[in-house]
């Protein structure tokens, strides 16, 4: 089971959280593992382009 969705039963099951903070906790994961699929793809298609990409998004400390 991958890790956000432990996460997230994890956030559903605690008692230390109001349901509104459950829910804004759970769309904030959502959002994270939205962006991090964004990049992911902007970052193949950019090294696709150009290799020069690599070495910048590396110097970024981004890979």
């Amino acid at each position: 089971m991958p890790k956000y969705i432990q996460l997230k039963e994890a956030i559903h099951k605690t008692e230390k959280l109001s349901e509104a903070q459950k829910t804004q906790s759970v769309k904030h994961i959502e959002e994270w593992l939205t962006e991090d699929k964004a990049f992911g793809l902007l970052y193949d298609e950019l090294i696709e382009v150009n290799s020069v990409f690599k070495e910048i998004f590396k110097d970024l400390g981004l890979v």
